[in-house]
C-alpha cells in the first residue's frame, strides 16, 4: 500500500516548482490530488503530467489571496470526498537584492500580507472541513530562520516568521480534533532558481557549501518528505518543524 492511498489533497500553487514536485510526489504515493492556482494552462500540464503516470489529478483555477474562492474550492474538494491533505507553495512576491533602507514599503510589505492571508485562508478552509472527521494534515513551507548576512531579501523572513506563529497557534487549536499542522523548512533549492538569473551559480555553490551534506535539498527530496509527513505514518508528528536542509539548517 502507498503512503497516501486513498487520501484526497489540495495542494495550491501546484504549478509553481515546488508546488509541481508535492503534488507529484502525493498523487505517485496514491493520493487523488487537487492542483489550484491562477493559470489553468500551466495546472493542466502538471495534471496531464501525473495522469500519465498514473496518477489522479483534478485542476481548478483558484486565487487563494480570495476569501470566497477558497472556501468554495475547498467545499467543492470536501464534497468528492473530504479533505485529508492541504498544502500551500503559492509564491509571497517578495523583492530580493534591494537593501531594507532603499526598499518600498509596498514591496516590503507584499510578501507578509500575501503570505499570512493565504495561508489563513487555505488552512482556514481546508481545517473547516476535516474538524467533522476528526483528521488532517496541513502542511507549510519556509519555516523561520535567522538573518542572511550574505542576501537581502526583504519581507520574507518576516513572511515565514508570521506563518510559523499562525502555524503554531494552529496546532495548538486544532490538535483536540485529530488535524496536524507540520512546516516543511530547507536552506534553498537550487532548482528553483531561475535559469536567466546572472548569480544562480554563485548562488547554488553558496546553498551546497552550507550543508553538512556537501549537497544542497532537491524538489524531489522535498515531494517525498511531504509525502511521508501528510500521511498516516507520520499521524504523531504536529506542532513540528522539519527539517530537509542537509545539514544547512541545525535544530
Amino acid at each position: 500500500m502507498t503512503l497516501l492511498d486513498g487520501k484526497n489533497a489540495i495542494v495550491y500553487g501546484a504549478a509553481g516548482r515546488i508546488g509541481t514536485a508535492v503534488a507529484t510526489a502525493f498523487a505517485g504515493e496514491g493520493a487523488r490530488v487537487f492542483l489550484a492556482g491562477r493559470t489553468r494552462a500551466r495546472l493542466e500540464e502538471v495534471a496531464a503530467r501525473i495522469r500519465e503516470d498514473g496518477g489522479r489529478a483534478e485542476t481548478a483555477v483558484v486565487d487563494a489571496l480570495d476569501e470566497r474562492a477558497v472556501d468554495e474550492h475547498a467545499a467543492a474538494v470536501a464534497a468528492e470526498g473530504g479533505i485529508d491533505v492541504s498544502v500551500n507553495l503559492i509564491p509571497h512576491g517578495d523583492v530580493q537584492g534591494t537593501p531594507l533602507v532603499d526598499m518600498a514599503l509596498a514591496d516590503y510589505e507584499r510578501p507578509v500580507v500575501t503570505a499570512v492571508r493565504t495561508q489563513f485562508l487555505t488552512a482556514r478552509a481546508a481545517a473547516r472541513h476535516m474538524i467533522a472527521r476528526r483528521s488532517g494534515a496541513i502542511l507549510f513551507f519556509g519555516g523561520a530562520a535567522e538573518p542572511l548576512r550574505e542576501f537581502e531579501v526583504g519581507g520574507l523572513q518576516v513572511a515565514f516568521h508570521a506563518v510559523e506563529a499562525m502555524r503554531r497557534q494552529l496546532a495548538a487549536e486544532l490538535g483536540p480534533h485529530g488535524i496536524r499542522t507540520v512546516t516543511l523548512r530547507t536552506g534553498g533549492i537550487p532548482e528553483t532558481l531561475p535559469e536567466d538569473f546572472a548569480g544562480r551559480a554563485e548562488l547554488t555553490e553558496n546553498i551546497a557549501g552550507k550543508t553538512m551534506l556537501g549537497r544542497a535539498a532537491t524538489l524531489a527530496d522535498v515531494g517525498a518528505v511531504a509525502a511521508f509527513v501528510a500521511s498516516d505514518r507520520a499521524a504523531s508528528m504536529t506542532a513540528a518543524t522539519v527539517n530537509i536542509s542537509c545539514g544547512a539548517l541545525v535544530d
